[in-house]
């Protein structure tokens, strides 16, 4: 019963000639749906080589996929810059382990999307061990075709 329905709308639709902008609907929504997938898997894919760059300590991995305006607020309020971000990240005094990210999600802005999760880190800092348990919220902005971080929230959560 059901394809009978669609054969006589596509009857109807031909006779009144709508069925070019309901094709073009169809197309449209679609092809928005793939950008938008293509861009989740992107960005999952660079936040994940990110968090790798960060952890071997690759300078240049981890510059690249950030925006020159680059701002953290840190779990204690304090921001720091690109250059002081990276400088910190690269110290001989830093190993961070590698971490797995919890609870990610991408959510898509246009030309701006919010990356979430929930991590532990662990490491050493000047021979002392640390541990941290943290929420955050990067922004990536799109810009001539390319995603670079710009902004970095962390939240410290209770132990």
């Amino acid at each position: 019963m059901t394809q009978y329905r669609f054969v006589l709308a596509l009857a109807v639709a031909m006779a009144t000639g709508t069925l070019v902008s309901l094709a073009a609907c169809s197309v449209s929504v679609t092809s928005e749906q793939n950008a938008q997938s293509r861009a989740v898997a992107q960005l999952t894919r660079q936040a994940d080589a990110w968090d790798k760059a960060i952890v071997r300590k690759d300078r240049p991995a981890i510059e690249t996929n950030m925006a020159d305006d680059f701002r953290q607020i840190d779990g204690d309020g304090d921001i720091e810059t690109k250059a002081s971000f990276v400088t910190g990240l690269v110290s001989p005094k830093l190993t961070i382990n590698p971490y797995t990210v919890e609870d990610f999600e991408v959510r898509l802005y246009g030309d701006v999307a919010l990356l979430s999760g929930r991590t532990q880190m662990s490491g050493s800092y000047d021979g002392k061990p640390f541990a941290s348990h943290y929420r955050y919220i990067d922004i990536y902005v799109r810009t001539n075709g390319d995603w670079k971080i710009a902004s970095v929230q962390i939240t410290k959560m209770p132990k």
